[in-house]
């Protein structure tokens, strides 16, 4: 289902971000975490299709939007990413640091 694991995908690190507009505008912010860790925080405007379901349900992105790709800390969303940039050709990126460096950054947390 997802392509073996290649040793780069696209990164973006949290520290990185404008703390004032940390998601470009145009882009998406997609959290592929569990039900339950969305449920315990998430960062505001990103769409939720747990990693499970990315396969299935990919096509509820927008095709021609860059994904930054986040989950707790990192490894997850790192599939993701390399599932959508190798396997269905979006361009995306994974979040470095995931939720965790999200939150220690003092980014804004929907909970």
């Amino acid at each position: 289902m997802f392509p073996p694991m290649q040793p780069e995908v696209p990164t973006v690190d949290v520290h990185d971000l404008d703390p004032a507009a940390p998601i470009p505008d145009g882009t998406t912010l997609l959290d592929v975490r569990e039900q339950d860790e969305w449920d315990a925080g998430h960062a505001p405007g990103a769409v939720h299709i747990p990693l499970g379901e990315l396969p299935v349900r990919y096509g509820e992105l927008d095709p021609d939007a860059p994904v930054y790709v986040v989950c707790r800390s990192g490894a997850r969303s790192a599939r993701a990413t390399q599932f959508l940039v190798d396997g269905v050709g979006y361009e995306a990126a994974n979040l470095d640091g995931g939720m965790l460096a999200w939150e220690q950054r003092g980014l804004p947390v929907e909970r």
